[in-house]
């Protein structure tokens, strides 16, 4: 395992800003304490740095050697709306905001490698530091690309990095082609006619319509596609009536659709209309079916996977290296700029998870032996990405 001594040897002060970041949690478009620490922290290593960028987003650009070649390497800082069940001494401050995805390491560990990278480079061309705010849900990297991102700092390729519970620390996930899922929203409203319970006759029963549309959306899955084309439909709300011998008037579904290409989310998206009208028009009710979408799937250039294999097998070893592990259906903004640019995305170590530490749980935290791994990857990377001449 290739760990860099210097980075090495700031161990405990990474750790002390993780933690620090840990314990002054702020969410989406909010993150006015981080985003001020880490220009700060840029700013002071000589980096040229640029605050604002998609609201709250912080941009450093480290330049190295002539070429023009550049890359960018993408961190995220918000935290998460949760309450944390910690009781350790740098648990979150603040009620009901909490860094439960880990986003404090991959700031921190993005901040690592900036140090090092400022102090040595040992590359040839640019490095754009990404630290992006508003990654759960709220489309931050959007908005940064909306503001300019790359017309402002232009980059050729674009990397990414995730700490993953379940897998040991000092390991790597690394594969080309899908890795994280599309997230989309849907509602459909269902109009009929209320009426006693007792003389459902006289009504039409946007219930029972209900009940059979959520029966057969689920048919979407196990019988209209692909088994080999991984994809979810799920319902997660059901809302109707307010008393007990009342048929309602309305009903109304909602839920969310993961899918891992365009292609398998597009169809769905047509499937899913065309079998609310199917069954307004079996159960004479009325149906309004909207859909929205969210994130797109995440999915790995294949050039740029080589480049972050060789990277991760640079800093823990070849054997350290999972090629073949298999994508995950939660979401990742990261795939608004693998859509603009070459990208890869990947994930690290975190450990076993035990006790609870898995992603969005209140007794989550970042496994600060995984620090001085990520910042020393970051660093592989670019040398490998930006070969001096």
């Amino acid at each position: 395992m290739r760990i860099i001594d210097d980075i090495r040897a700031r161990h405990a002060e990474l750790a002390r800003i993780r933690r620090d970041i840990h314990a002054h949690p702020e969410l989406a478009f909010d993150e006015h304490r981080t985003s001020e620490l880490v220009a700060r922290h840029l700013e002071a290593l000589g980096i040229e740095t640029h605050r604002g960028i998609g609201k709250t987003g912080v941009v450093g650009v480290i330049r190295a050697g002539t070429s023009q070649r550049a890359i960018g390497l993408r961190a995220d800082m918000d935290a998460l709306p949760i309450t944390e069940r910690n009781t350790f001494d740098h648990r979150s401050r603040h009620a009901g905001r909490m860094h439960a995805c880990g986003h404090d390491g991959h700031t921190t560990m993005l901040l690592g490698a900036a140090e090092y990278l400022a102090r040595n480079r040992k590359f040839d061309g640019t490095v754009v530091l990404i630290f992006q705010p508003a990654e759960e849900g709220e489309g931050g990297a959007p908005a940064m690309l909306a503001d300019g991102l790359l017309d402002k700092f232009p980059f050729d390729m674009v990397f990414g990095m995730h700490n993953w519970p379940g897998l040991p620390v000092g390991t790597f996930g690394v594969f080309p082609g899908p890795v994280m899922a599309s997230s989309d929203q849907w509602e459909i409203d269902i109009r009929g006619r209320g009426a006693h319970a007792a003389m459902p006759h006289q009504g039409l029963d946007p219930i029972v319509a209900g009940a059979a549309l959520v029966q057969s959306l689920q048919h979407l899955i196990t019988r209209t596609r692909d088994p080999l084309e991984p994809a979810v439909v799920s319902v997660t709300q059901f809302h109707a009536g307010e008393a007990y011998n009342a048929i309602p008037d309305r009903a109304a579904l909602m839920g969310t659709v993961r899918a891992l290409s365009h292609e398998e989310r597009d169809r769905i998206e047509a499937a899913m209309g065309r079998v609310a009208t199917g069954i307004a028009t079996a159960h004479g009710v009325e149906v309004e079916y909207r859909y929205r979408r969210g994130y797109p799937p995440t999915i790995n250039d294949v050039t740029a996977t080589d480049i972050c294999e060789k990277a991760a097998a640079l800093t823990a070893g070849g054997a350290a290296v999972l090629s073949n592990l298999r994508p995950s259906m939660g979401a990742e903004d990261f795939a608004y700029f693998a859509q603009e640019r070459p990208g890869c995305y990947v994930w690290i170590g975190n450990g076993p998870g035990k006790g609870g530490c898995t992603l969005h749980n209140p007794h989550y935290d970042f496994n600060d032996e995984a620090l001085s791994i990520g910042a020393s990857y970051w660093v592989n990377l670019v040398e490998t990405a930006l070969p001096c001449k």
